[in-house]
């Protein structure tokens, strides 16, 4: 499961700042959030923890199907 909208809530960041500062459009980042991204770069990782100050655990949590 992916959790970005949860980190961008508690920041209250919106999708379009958060992008514009990763690097990504808000296309890319509506993937990711939703969790459709069959792959995720370390770099993209790194920025993404990077603009949030948090850890990749924060972003990223494993469900069993």
């Amino acid at each position: 499961m992916v959790r970005i909208d949860v980190e961008l809530a508690r920041r209250k960041m919106s999708v379009g700042e958060f992008s514009e500062r990763v690097g990504l459009t808000p296309a890319n980042v509506a993937v990711l959030k939703n969790g459709r991204a069959k792959a995720v770069r370390f770099s993209t990782l790194e920025a993404m923890c990077r603009v949030l100050q948090c850890q990749p655990g924060d972003l990223l949590e494993w469900v069993e199907d």
